[in-house]
């Protein structure tokens, strides 16, 4: 009680400074702990108050806490606040015998970022929190001491520093404390990459169906409506503001494209498959491109053989041909003029036989090439589909190691 007493006259400046000559400066250190965010931090804050000391072997004590309306109180505030603070009030301060006053409260932020969300969810934030003072100000700039930076996290004296006598008034030095925050990816990567890498390696794997089959062009629509559901699920966890557009948001992009270009793919070699015998021939430049150079590149070299058994007809019908023709005398028998005539009009229907064979092969061929088209085709994107993968896979490994590794 006696010191209470005592320092009741101290109570009565509380509206002012406390400082006996308002040319001395006040430091203001301010040291904050974030704890989420999305969350609160604790802020502290401790300055020397001049008016105020006391023995403490004398008075028992060398500490006490008293309530906030008796102390002067540094009007610091966060620049980047977008809404009210919502934290609890702490009413007390400490008070120590020296006269330092230790102020400890919450503060709930809510603040402007700019977000580089392009290696999410294995981004790091560098955020500011610039305090400042809106009533004590200056306009001279050469008292103005260096501020010295604790940590990352926080930790900067702020010093309010006199002017001259002919601007009386004071001024807080305000300096950014960057936060830099990581955040955590395992909720993202297992609930994100994963499914989506499953779905892709799925796709993948349908291109060992035989194309022939129904089942295929099914399988791949029911796993690009799965991967569309899954996208529209997951929407709410990833970012919807920042300057550039997530390297998550282009993979899964790529994914869906991948997956609609497989089932067109599908499409259009069930189509040349089960139509190859009604198309016209294969164009020259088809031909080249396809059968002689990405065939090659997909180790599917151009069949030039031709069917055995159209083979051997066509040799046997070009030997009976052959064999019919002959030196057509104008002397013999009746019989023998009779049966040249027989041998004349077999030579004709051999002849349209022969025709028809040449026709079927070159069918027969055209039909072979257009399906050896489409299995290169087929060939090609499987392997654009391999080479997706595995540039994905690297990437994302290489993004995670680099994050963790700064």
């Amino acid at each position: 009680p006696s010191l209470l007493a005592a320092l009741a006259p101290a109570f009565d400046l509380s509206a002012i400074r406390p400082v006996e000559n308002q040319r001395t400066y006040t430091n203001v250190s301010v040291y904050f702990t974030l704890y989420g965010i999305l969350g609160v931090i604790l802020l502290l804050q401790w300055w020397k108050n001049e008016f105020i000391s006391w023995d403490p072997e004398q008075c028992g004590s060398n500490w006490i806490s008293l309530p906030k309306e008796k102390f002067w109180l540094p009007d610091i505030v966060i620049n980047e606040f977008m809404e009210e603070n919502k934290a609890p009030t702490v009413p007390y301060v400490y008070l120590y015998d020296d006269g330092t006053v230790k102020n400890s409260f919450p503060v709930r932020v809510v603040s402007s970022c700019n977000l580089n969300i392009y290696t999410f969810p294995f981004d790091i934030q560098n955020c500011s929190l610039t305090f400042n003072s809106y009533i004590y100000y200056g306009e001279r700039w050469n008292q103005v001491k260096t501020v010295k930076v604790d940590c990352s996290w926080g930790g900067a004296e702020i010093g309010v520093l006199s002017e001259e006598q002919t601007n009386p008034s004071a001024r807080i030095i305000t300096e950014d404390i960057y936060s830099a925050v990581r955040r955590r990816a395992t909720m993202y990567v297992v609930n994100l990459l994963l499914p989506s890498c499953f779905l892709i390696t799925l796709d993948l794997l349908s291109f060992l169906l035989p194309p022939q089959s129904t089942d295929r062009s099914s399988f791949k629509m029911t796993l690009i409506l799965g991967y569309t559901v899954f996208l529209l699920l997951m929407n709410d966890l990833l970012p919807v503001t920042g300057n550039t557009i997530p390297l998550i948001n282009v993979f899964f992009s790529l994914c869906l494209a991948l997956m609609v270009g497989s089932l067109l793919e599908t499409i259009l070699i069930t189509n040349l498959l089960s139509n190859s015998s009604d198309l016209s021939p294969v164009p020259r430049w088809i031909r080249v491109l396809f059968l002689n150079f990405l065939g090659c590149l997909v180790c599917m070299p151009r069949k030039t053989e031709k069917p055995k058994g159209l083979q051997a007809t066509k040799n046997d019908v070009l030997a009976k041909l052959e064999s019919d023709e002959g030196p057509s005398g104008t002397e013999g028998s009746a019989e023998e003029d009779e049966a040249l005539q027989e041998l004349k009009s077999l030579s004709h229907v051999l002849q349209a036989i022969r025709s028809e064979v040449e026709q079927q092969q070159k069918e027969t061929q055209s039909s072979e090439e257009w399906i050896q088209v489409g299995f290169i085709i087929d060939r090609l994107l499987f392997g654009l589909y391999i080479v997706f993968i595995s540039v994905s896979f690297i990437t994302i490994i290489i993004v995670w190691v680099n994050s963790y590794s700064q």
